[in-house]
Formats: C-alpha cells, sequence, structure tokens
C-alpha cells in the first residue's frame, strides 16, 4: 500500500502538532518552508515534517492539502496552491481549516475548485491534538472521503454536511462562544482594574463564581501570545453573524480587545517561552496601563 502524503500549510503551533500525529501513525507530512519564520522552521523539524522547495512540489507529492494558518493568510495562501496546481496539471484534495467565515470559505473553495481540484471545508475545535480525543476536525463538503482518511492516521475527522460553509460556521459559532467570551473577560477585568475594584470583583467571584475564575486564571494569562491571530478570527465571527442579518458589533468589539492586547510585550512571547509564572493579575495590570494610552 502506498504511503498517504499529507501537504501542510503550515506548521505552526496547530499545524505542527497535527503532522506530528499523522507521522506516528504512519503517513508522509510536507510543507513547503519558503518565507516561514525561523519558529516554524524549528517546529517542523521537531515534528519531522519534511520540507519541500515549492507548493509545485507540494502538490505533485501529496493527495491531500491541509491549510491551517492565520484567518488573514487564508485567501492567499489557496491562490498559490491554485497556481501551483495550474502550472503542475495536478489534482489534490484541499482542506481549509481556518478560522473564517463561511462567505469567505466559498471564496476560497472556488480557487482551488477552479483550479480543477476538491475543496473541503474544515474547522478544528479544541487545541493542538497531543492528547487522543481532545480536538475534533470536522468537515463538510460533497466528497470529504479524502479528509477524513484522517480517522486512520491518529486524527479525529467528523462530517457535519454537504455543504462548503457548514464546518466553518460550525467553528464560528464555537469560537464565539470560547474566544468571545475571553475577550469579554479580559475587558471587564481591565474595567475593574481602572477603577479600582479589581480586588473586590476577585473576592465576589470567589465566593460565587469559583469555576469561571479558576477557568480565568488558567486561561487569561497565555492568552497574549494568541492576540494577534485571534483578532482576525473574530472579524470572520463578525462577518460571519453579519451575512445573517445579526449585529456584527458584540465580535467587532471582540477583534477591538484583541488588537489592544496584542499591543503590549506580552504579544510578542511565543507559546512555549513565555512566563508561566505571570499571574492574572499582572496581566491584567499590563492590559490596564494599554488601555490608557487609547
Amino acid at each position: 500500500m502506498s504511503t498517504f502524503t499529507v501537504g501542510l500549510l503550515s506548521p505552526g503551533d496547530m499545524g505542527h502538532v497535527v503532522g506530528q500525529v499523522a507521522i506516528a501513525s504512519g503517513a508522509r507530512v510536507i510543507t513547503c518552508l519558503n518565507g516561514r519564520s525561523e519558529r516554524t522552521r524549528k517546529l517542523a523539524e521537531i515534528a519531522g515534517i519534511e520540507d519541500v522547495p515549492t507548493y509545485s512540489d507540494l502538490v505533485r507529492e501529496a493527495s491531500l492539502v491541509i491549510c491551517i494558518l492565520v484567518p488573514a493568510a487564508a485567501e492567499s495562501v489557496a491562490a498559490r496552491v491554485a497556481d501551483a496546481l495550474k502550472e503542475t496539471d495536478e489534482q489534490i484534495v484541499y482542506t481549509d481549516c481556518n478560522a473564517i467565515a463561511p462567505a469567505t470559505t466559498v471564496c476560497i473553495g472556488k480557487i482551488i475548485e477552479n483550479a480543477g481540484s476538491v475543496f473541503v471545508d474544515a474547522g478544528i475545535i479544541g487545541g493542538p491534538p497531543r492528547q487522543p480525543g481532545g480536538t475534533r476536525f470536522y468537515c463538510s463538503g460533497p466528497d470529504t472521503s479524502v479528509f477524513e482518511k484522517l480517522n486512520d492516521y491518529g486524527l479525529d475527522a467528523r462530517k457535519v454536511g454537504d455543504e462548503i460553509g457548514q464546518a466553518s460556521g460550525l467553528k464560528m459559532c464555537y469560537a464565539a462562544q470560547t474566544k468571545g467570551t475571553t475577550a469579554l473577560q479580559t475587558e471587564l477585568l481591565i474595567a475593574a482594574r481602572r477603577m479600582g475594584l479589581y480586588e473586590g470583583l476577585i473576592a465576589e467571584w470567589e465566593m460565587s463564581q469559583q469555576d469561571r475564575l479558576a477557568g480565568m486564571e488558567r486561561g487569561l494569562p497565555g492568552m497574549p501570545t494568541k492576540a494577534k491571530r485571534w483578532i482576525g478570527e473574530m472579524e470572520e465571527i463578525a462577518k460571519t453573524f453579519g451575512d445573517l442579518g445579526l449585529t456584527p458589533k458584540i465580535y467587532e468589539g471582540a477583534a477591538d480587545m484583541y488588537r489592544l492586547v496584542s499591543e503590549t510585550p506580552l504579544a510578542d512571547e511565543a507559546p512555549e517561552t513565555r512566563d508561566r509564572s505571570r499571574t492574572l493579575a499582572q496581566v491584567i495590570d499590563i492590559f490596564s496601563e494599554q488601555s490608557k494610552s487609547k
């Protein structure tokens, strides 16, 4: 039986773990690191992901290409892959796993389909799949069979429908609750600090909202390393809801909160090297000072 070869764009925080899991289960995973950062190159090396020289080489060797990037890069990368497909006359299955609005996904799907290949819509729910059962890859589209082969390679792919945009929509609704709530918590904690009420609010939560407070203490100190890419995700959620005739303003505001956080020095830290002893109170102090410059 021939080796199942997956092209991965790009092996960042999520992508390199996805590749590592697939490799451990017998797949070959390749990427093209042209123009990528030294950190991304290092993550690819750690995961055992092979680097190929060009996108043309990628589409020649892979039967499935998975795109996991920041939302803002999704369309341009799809266009580069489409150019490579036209140049080589190859046919692949291209899966966009980015946190983007259904309408954005449909546009990307047309780019790939116009290049003669199959497009699959997907959304990732959960963190990097370091432990079995913690991360799901929801997919949709007329033909998701090749993408669903990932179930044989240590990953959890689940079809949610036959239409492009359904998997993206599920991801948007889920992230609206998780990352949207984080933005809300960040804003209200900054407000409490600015009004001199932070300690009083924490004391009340210790009596009435212990589980929620514990979640903030675990999650918020590590959030700044992700804030830059979450700006675009909130903007895509706003677009999703706006396209349905609902208000986009809640998630436009969430994007503003992540934009504020992204302007602090904490956002320049790498997830693997950030100061893990930094407390919730300490990060809110930094956010609060940044908000005063607005």
